[in-house]
């Protein structure tokens, strides 16, 4: 009997897991012919599917399974994300890149502390968890964009850096939040301690699993698995977050920092043959892709509309202020500072503009709705809503700001898009 109601959930999973990889790629496909994000679509579509509307999945019978792919496909996220990370052009922008991934996270969430507070009349706490979510940007929406669309490589690369490194710093906040609230205590001094120190441990425990296991797939003598490159490349984002957890840093940080590690691995003397590194792409690319379809599907139908509803004008006022006020103090003080980059006003508009809310925001607003934290549905309502408005105005308008604020390669006179990088 125990073995048959085992079985019967096994293929309830299964059942689902191909519903959802299945609406993925037909909007996926959808989204080539109607160039819009392809998030967006996910997102309306596990609207559909979920209970709200034709029922077709119930992901709430499955707790474990939900924190599992939210968990896991948020930290391999953010090592793709650190794999588009180069060092070297980033080095005239280090500054406002290292700004806008820490103090730009924390304006960003203490400011929409106030407005979200104000807006929907909440809790200090939930209004701060809810900012914290939504602080950090989307490498895994920027990424495809930016691949589509040629512009300028120093500003393509610090947006870029700074949505990778602020994942990691805006996962690292909400879970220093969500520690206090579910503990009840608050010491200035203490989580202070308990932040950089996730930081530190999770750097050490990225460094030196990205590069040991990067050393075992290393074309030389050394090298003896770098026939299971792509196997060994999901075993470290795995390794490196339960490992970092479990020595209380932060295993998002770890995770992050092997893909870095990964992405510039000349820079550590390590080399991947040709059939190993053309291998690890289209694995790493596959199961990126399949981790964005479960991500955001899943939190669209846990998205309750009576909800949506309720909230939708305060969240919708939230959103605004979000992107017509604190983005805009936030690069201003993240990128006025730094002089060595010598920031142009065209590039600092456009650096404005362009901040799309996704992966890493829909997977942490997954983790905390599961977890039933007071003002759940407020912050349900603030990040969803949230995705959908970046995404479908900033994210389709990203080339047209571009082209008006002539940083398209091709607006520009030979060589000079790289001007200043080198």
């Amino acid at each position: 009997m125990e073995s048959s109601i085992h079985t019967i959930a096994c293929n309830h999973l299964l059942i689902l897991f191909a519903v959802v990889t299945m609406t993925g790629i037909i909007c996926s496909k959808l989204s080539d012919i109607l160039k819009i994000p392809d998030v967006v679509l996910f997102l309306i579509a596990g609207i559909f599917i979920g209970p709200s509307v034709l029922k077709f999945i119930d992901i709430s019978q499955y707790q474990v399974e939900n924190q599992l792919i939210l968990t896991f496909g948020s930290a391999f996220i953010l090592y793709m994300g650190g794999k588009e990370i180069s060092l070297k052009v980033l080095k005239n922008v280090k500054i406002s890149v290292l700004l806008l991934s820490t103090v730009g996270v924390l304006i960003s969430a203490f400011l929409m502390q106030q407005v979200i507070g104000f807006s929907f009349k909440t809790s200090a706490m939930v209004a701060l968890l809810a900012g914290s979510i939504i602080a950090s940007t989307d490498p895994a929406t920027l990424v495809p964009i930016f691949n589509q669309i040629k512009i300028n490589r120093k500003v393509s690369q610090t947006v870029i850096s700074e949505s990778a490194f602020n994942d990691a710093t805006g996962a690292i906040l909400t879970s220093a939040v969500l520690a206090i609230m579910l503990s009840g205590k608050f010491s200035l001094q203490e989580n202070l301690y308990e932040l950089v120190l996730m930081i530190v441990i999770g750097l050490v425990v990225g460094l030196l699993t990205g590069v040991i296991l990067l050393a075992l797939v290393n074309d030389s003598p050394r090298g003896i698995f770098q026939d299971y490159t792509p196997i060994i490349s999901i075993i470290s984002v795995i390794i490196a977050y339960e490992l970092s957890t479990a020595l209380g840093g932060s295993g998002y940080m770890s995770c992050f920092i092997v893909g870095i590690v990964t992405g510039n691995k000349q820079n550590f003397k390590l080399w991947l043959s040709q059939k190993s590194y053309d291998a690890d792409c289209h694995v790493a690319e596959t199961l990126g892709t399949i981790c964005r379809m479960c991500i955001f599907i899943i939190l669209g139908s846990q998205v309750d509309l009576q909800v949506v509803g309720k909230y939708f004008v305060p969240s919708v006022i939230s959103v605004a202020c979000f992107m017509f006020i604190v983005r805009p103090i936030c690069v201003l003080a993240c990128t006025l500072i730094d002089r060595q980059a010598k920031w142009k006003k065209n590039e600092i508009l456009f650096m404005m503009w362009v901040r799309e809310t996704g992966v890493i925001p829909a997977a942490l607003c997954g983790i905390v709705t599961s977890m039933n934290i007071p003002g759940k549905e407020i912050i349900s309502s603030v990040v969803f809503m949230t995705i959908l408005i970046t995404l479908v105005i900033q994210g389709a308008s990203t080339k047209f700001a571009a082209k008006k604020l002539g940083l398209l390669i091709e607006n520009k006179p030979k060589g000079e898009e790289n001007k200043g990088l080198v």
